[in-house]
């Protein structure tokens, strides 16, 4: 058995939309995990026209297809810029530094695979050289805000039993506050290096980036004794595709088109909850 998912922005989802994919699909009964948000139902095979019925409702729902077993997993694994937080670090590091357009640009290529994420780094940190390190907790209070539904995400599936890791390209000294502040159990990113109380534009090697967050899901599955099957990772970036095509549940969240082509389950209209929902969690399970 399959699980044929539904999930709109809030209010907006059609039961009779639902229904009637259900009958086109053959499906089993429609169990609704939120009013007006997210709904499902079980069909016995995927049909062949699946991913064509998907693409045409992509402007009303997030249409996915999920095992009807073992949805509720072990463990998540978040990358954090535009996933965990609504921005890039970098991003709005550069803005501090009078250099903003150009970082985001190549921000941009780099989580769409065009460039290799290692120079990309490299490139993008040496045009911070010289800012002061308190710029960092400047960007942190004035510039950077939770994805929606995060908090929510983290406390149901901890709640029920799940390890929760935050893997990021980005770095610690925004991964430590953001983990602490959702309720990450652990953190990994790379480290800016500061000499007088300066940033040296220089990051820390070796460089975390794709390699790095599959590196983690290995080590962190082999700690807690669960298998790779067990974990729900969610991403947005070429260098989440490693990981994302390892997990169990591999989300591409408001993703890059080339990652959202390698990745059979995607969110684009719903947050974080949307998760939950792929899950099998309804609304009222919510934790937090």
């Amino acid at each position: 058995m399959q699980i044929v998912s539904l999930i709109a922005r809030p209010g907006t989802l059609d039961t009779a939309l639902v229904d009637s994919l259900r009958n086109a699909f053959g499906g089993g009964p429609v169990t609704v995990l939120s009013d007006g948000e997210a709904a499902e139902f079980p069909i016995e095979t995927a049909p062949s026209n699946f991913e064509e019925v998907r693409a045409s409702l992509a402007d009303q729902a997030d249409v996915n297809l999920l095992p009807g077993d073992g949805r509720r997993k072990k463990m998540l694994l978040a990358d954090m810029d535009s996933t965990m937080i609504q921005q890039e670090c970098i991003d709005e590091l550069a803005e501090e530094a009078g250099v903003g357009a150009h970082v985001k640009e190549i921000t941009a290529r780099a989580m769409n695979g065009e460039l290799d994420f290692e120079g990309a780094l490299t490139e993008r940190v040496a045009l911070l050289k010289g800012l002061p390190e308190s710029v960092i907790d400047k960007v942190l209070e004035t510039r950077i805000t939770l994805m929606p539904g995060g908090p929510a995400l983290v406390a149901t599936m901890k709640a029920n039993g799940a390890y929760a890791a935050l893997v990021s390209g980005g770095f610690t000294a925004f991964t430590g506050k953001v983990a602490a502040q959702v309720g990450f159990d652990e953190n990994r990113a790379n480290t800016l290096l500061v000499e007088g109380g300066k940033l040296t534009g220089i990051p820390a090697r070796p460089i975390l980036g794709r390699e790095a967050k599959v590196q983690a899901l290995e080590e962190i599955t082999a700690r807690l004794g669960i298998t790779e099957a067990d974990v729900l990772a969610v991403g947005d970036g070429a260098n989440d595709l490693g990981m994302l095509g390892r997990a169990g549940f591999g989300v591409a969240l408001h993703a890059k088109p080339s990652v959202q082509a390698e990745c059979a389950l995607r969110v684009n209209l719903g947050d974080l909850t949307a998760l939950l929902f792929l899950q099998g969690y309804a609304r009222d399970e919510f934790a937090g």
